[in-house]
This record gives C-alpha cells, sequence and structure tokens, in this order.
C-alpha cells in the first residue's frame, strides 16, 4: 500500500478545508466517516490519508469506500488497487455500470 508508513504519522491532522461546509467545532467524525475518506480519496494530500488511516483503521477505510455512492474512474482504480478491493465489490462501480447511458452507439 502506498500508504504504508502511515503508522509514523499519528499526530497529523486532517486539512479543515476539506471539509468547508461544515462546522468543525462539533463535527462528529465517527458519524461521517463515510463523507471524510471520499474528500480525502478526491482531493486529500498524503498527511490527509495518514489521519484518515490512523482515525478508521486500514479495514474503517475499506469498508468506507465499499460504501461510497460515487467516485470518479481514476479515484475508483487507485482505491481498488491500493487497498485490494474488487470493482464489483464497490457501490460507486455497481452504480455506475446500472446507469443506462443515452443513445450511446
Amino acid at each position: 500500500m502506498y500508504f504504508g508508513g502511515y503508522k509514523n504519522f499519528p499526530d497529523v491532522t486532517l486539512n479543515p478545508k476539506l471539509l468547508w461546509e461544515f462546522n468543525l467545532d462539533d463535527f462528529d467524525y465517527n458519524e461521517m466517516r463515510d463523507v471524510v475518506v471520499q474528500r480525502v480519496i478526491e482531493r486529500g494530500w498524503p498527511k490527509d490519508w495518514y489521519f484518515i488511516l490512523n482515525k478508521y483503521g486500514v479495514a474503517g477505510v475499506k469498508l468506507a469506500i465499499k460504501n461510497l455512492a460515487y467516485l470518479n474512474d481514476k479515484d475508483m482504480s487507485f482505491v481498488s488497487h491500493q487497498f485490494n478491493i474488487p470493482l464489483a465489490s464497490m457501490k460507486c462501480y455497481e452504480k455506475k455500470q446500472s446507469v443506462n447511458l443515452h443513445w450511446n452507439s
């Protein structure tokens, strides 16, 4: 895993700009795990990845990834490869496959 050394950064914090629309004074990181993980996948820097891996653990991040409703193709492929998650077990992949394309020929 590319972020395998995350345990070397136990005190790292999440960039608050990733959650710009939330009041972080009373933000529940555990309840909003999927939102946090999605923002880090889409826009995070390595320190943000270290934060989520330390906060939720590898298993928690993998579970959140599987539950995400949307990721673009590049992000979906990246997390599938990095966390060894088959694309077919990701909700965002299943959802994308079930969308009918409009007059695609």
